[in-house]
């Protein structure tokens, strides 16, 4: 895989970190990496936006892109339209990442939220983008109670436009995981699938990006350069017995 569009069932669910982890391992395997952002929304002109963070994250190798950028925090066609700027079109993304692609062994795509956000007038999104790449999605899902039903409908997005889920990844995994987070270990795949590929700790963005990068891989599968096992990640954070009736 030279190119991967990584997404997600909605927004602040940990994208850009999970974004920054895979850059990480892949250039820990030897890899070339570049990250590229279609729309960066609700960031200023001088503020650094996700791109800058994977770089600053996964390290100053990364090639990081962005191709447009709003200064309000909305889905890119809105704030694009608020803002009276150009949207991105699927076209101009696929063409940048093919781009990218002759120069660096992976291209990493992050959309804006979740999968349907709107790109342009038309309502093109980031699938319309991965289509045109016959790129595989990454989906990036939260832990906790809902995660089953968001992820399960993304698939069913992804497959129902002949795109193909790489597999899901839990964007900020709990230090004192409840229930419902340790039972979606298991479930995620089922209702999706899809594989689980890794689970990054909550607050992995904070680390130092020395620490970052040196403990990326251990967050993540082999499919993705990394050693994380989902065996191991289940067996670890155990759902527990169910109650005796009436307990």
């Amino acid at each position: 895989m030279s190119v991967i569009v990584v997404s997600g069932t909605g927004t602040e669910i940990g994208k850009t970190v999970v974004t920054s982890a895979i850059a990480a391992a892949a250039m820990a395997a030897g890899r070339s990496v570049a990250v590229l952002k279609p729309a960066q929304t609700g960031v200023g002109p001088d503020e650094a936006g996700d791109a800058a963070e994977v770089a600053r994250l996964a390290g100053s190798a990364v090639t990081a892109v962005e191709l447009a950028r709003y200064p309000e925090p909305l889905a890119p066609d809105t704030a694009a339209r608020r803002a009276g700027l150009a949207t991105v079109s699927p076209a101009a993304v696929a063409e940048a990442a093919d781009r990218l692609a002759l120069s660096h062994d992976l291209v990493l795509v992050e959309g804006a939220g979740g999968l349907l956000v709107r790109f342009d007038e038309a309502g093109h999104t980031l699938a319309d983008a991965a289509r045109l790449l016959g790129a595989p999605v990454l989906v990036v899902v939260p832990a906790g109670l809902g995660t089953l039903n968001s992820a399960a409908l993304t698939a069913e997005a992804l497959r129902a436009r002949d795109l193909t889920p790489l597999g899901l990844v839990v964007g900020s995994w709990p230090s004192a995981p409840d229930l419902a987070s340790r039972c979606n270990l298991a479930d995620l795949p089922e209702v999706s699938g899809a594989p689980l590929l890794g689970a990054v700790p909550e607050s992995a963005g904070t680390l130092p990006p020395p620490v970052f990068r040196t403990t990326a891989p251990t967050w993540l599968s082999p499919a993705l350069d990394g050693t994380w096992s989902a065996t191991g990640f289940l067996t670890a954070w155990p759902a527990g017995p169910l109650s005796p009736a009436g307990a």
